[in-house]
């Protein structure tokens, strides 16, 4: 966990707990040895979040969740406190976000085991403003472990939704076939990220393995996602799998925004 993220937990839990329901609500989650003493409410979450942090036993992110989960969604709270505790909820959701983070119903925690190019995209995401492809960017995250199906449906609909945003506003013809490889055809010629058209062998191999994700990534999505029935068979996709494939689309779409120069 950041260090900056785990100052702003403790800043809320120190707000809304005692010391008996940090102990309570941390020992309950799974927080890693007795409770520290000699120490203000602030002090207390802090040492707790970071010696869970750095014990490879502990799921940090699920201690997190748990931790997070009254505030996040208690109905206790009313009047004066009530309105303190909206705000609160909303500091915290900048705060996860700004990490590449997110609360879920039930104390989940999504985003806790992206990569380095999903973090890297949703900077990229923010800074250009692109709200369709949010969408299917938190839709993937938010589903690889709980949907994996799903999650791969996403990761082939980013790279869609990438593709027709860039059509759209770089004005090139629209594919009478607006499913995802047709759609990657259009966007590559207009970049010029043909892998024939290199000289370098190494830089060919890479971008052909960018047309192989889109080839992968569509394919699984039609036999094994969540956007079709499924033949008998067929199996259900596992979280490991459907976390390669959003994080080999993201990288792709990551790259595709770094490499577009918008008019």
């Amino acid at each position: 966990m950041p260090i900056p993220l785990i100052a702003d937990v403790a800043a809320s839990i120190s707000d809304f707990y005692t010391h008996s329901k940090i102990n309570n609500v941390f020992k309950r989650n799974g927080a890693p040895g007795d409770p520290p003493v000699g120490t203000n409410k602030v002090d207390k979450v802090t040492i707790w979040l970071e010696r869970a942090d750095a014990d490879p036993s502990v799921d940090v992110h699920a201690l997190l969740g748990g931790v997070l989960h009254e505030i996040m969604e208690s109905e206790l709270f009313h009047g004066e406190l009530g309105t303190a505790v909206r705000q609160e909820r909303e500091r915290l959701t900048r705060a996860l976000a700004k990490h590449g983070l997110s609360y879920g119903v039930g104390g989940r925690i999504f985003g806790g085991t992206v990569s380095i190019p999903t973090k890297s995209l949703e900077a990229l995401i923010r800074e250009r403003n692109l709200p369709e492809i949010e969408k299917e960017f938190q839709r993937a995250l938010e589903n690889v472990e709980a949907d994996p199906a799903t999650a791969v449906t996403a990761a082939c609909a980013i790279v869609e939704s990438t593709c027709k945003t860039y059509i759209a506003e770089e004005g090139l013809a629209v594919p009478a076939d607006q499913s995802i490889q047709p759609l990657w055809k259009a966007v590559q010629a207009h970049l010029k990220l043909d892998p024939s058209k290199y000289v370098d062998t190494e830089l060919r191999q890479i971008l052909g393995g960018l047309t192989s994700i889109v080839h992968g990534v569509g394919g699984l999505r039609t036999r094994r996602g969540s956007a079709h029935g499924q033949g008998p068979g067929g199996g259900a996709i596992e979280p490991r799998h459907a976390r390669l494939a959003v994080h080999a689309a993201h990288t792709l779409v990551a790259f595709v925004l770094e490499s577009w120069k918008p008019k």
